[in-house]
């Protein structure tokens, strides 16, 4: 029997404290893992942290358990969000190889912003794209000229970041099988250890030998997809979607702090205003009035887990 996760931790702290505990994580991860880019290539460290992820999740939930009580439609939802997830990581980690954490992380906010617009065209959502827009062509002007193929993974990332949204709220909508959340992802996650160990596992290689760059693998997993994905669980089972969606203007900005503190990244002016102008599209903007409160248009709080069609409250 697959053990329940606690829920009295999700009382624990309050909800915010448990969203800000997942942002810290979510880029405390990838800043570790840009130092191991001195000994292991970048799609070498996205596969550890892939694969110890998925390895981690898989002995804690037993997903395979999961995905046979499902319909032919979920499992390839699962599987699409499965290689979503390994294609975005891989573009995620070749763009911190070449820009600072921060920028990549405000770029990766032009899709969700614009899917907010999307789908609910309101003079709010337009201002905050292109609020957006500004922000990421200050920071694409600031970097286009040392970093092209950096810029092409960062903006590749942000599409795959986009189709994780799509895919992931169509899984939260379809599902309804009483399963915990966690099972979802933890499935998905073994789909995605399948791109991510073809692009890769030859570049991982020189870590195989040294015990002291796998545990720094392990250790990269833990920090950016299990850690942060059990505290969203908290924090999203409490906090209305219109809080979670202010809290998420911090991400860009914790991201570049991170960066700065960790990796000694610090933004210049034209980066700073770039980030700010994206910090406030993603203050400003409100996902579709539609979406399941639980399930709005950014991939911080459209993880597969969320069914809930209820807001609770605050």
């Amino acid at each position: 029997m697959k053990p329940a996760l606690p829920k009295h931790l999700a009382t624990a702290l309050p909800a915010p404290a448990w969203f800000v505990a997942s942002a810290l994580f979510h880029y405390l991860g990838p800043a570790f893992a840009v130092l191991l880019f001195a000994r292991v290539p970048p799609l070498g460290v996205a596969w550890l942290r892939i694969a110890s992820a998925a390895l981690l999740l898989a002995a804690w939930r037993r997903p395979w358990r999961y995905l046979r009580r499902q319909d032919a439609h979920t499992r390839r939802t699962i599987v699409g969000l499965g290689l979503a997830i390994g294609g975005m990581n891989a573009c995620f980690y070749l763009a911190i190889d070449g820009l600072p954490l921060g920028t990549v992380g405000a770029i990766e906010f032009i899709g969700p912003i614009a899917l907010a617009a999307a789908g609910l065209r309101t003079p709010r959502n337009r201002v905050a794209l292109g609020l957006a827009a500004a922000g990421i062509a200050l920071l694409t002007r600031a970097h286009v000229g040392g970093s092209p193929l950096a810029l092409f993974f960062a903006f590749a990332n942000a599409a795959l970041f986009t189709l994780y949204v799509v895919l992931g709220h169509r899984l939260a909508a379809a599902t309804h099988d009483g399963s915990e959340p966690v099972d979802r992802l933890a499935a998905a996650m073994l789909v995605a250890m399948v791109p991510a160990t073809l692009l890769g596992f030859v570049p991982a290689w020189p870590a195989m030998a040294s015990p002291a760059l796998l545990a720094a693998g392990a250790g990269v997993g833990l920090c950016s997809s299990v850690i942060p994905y059990v505290c969203d669980q908290f924090a999203m089972a409490r906090l209305p979607r219109a809080s979670f969606a202010l809290l998420l203007s911090l991400l860009p900005a914790i991201a570049c702090l991170i960066g700065a503190l960790v990796l000694r990244q610090f933004p210049g002016q034209r980066e700073a205003l770039g980030i700010a102008l994206v910090v406030a599209a993603v203050a400003l903007h409100r996902p579709h009035a539609d979406a399941p409160s639980s399930s709005p248009t950014d991939p911080r709080e459209v993880r597969p887990w969320n069914t809930s069609d209820s807001e609770p409250p605050a």
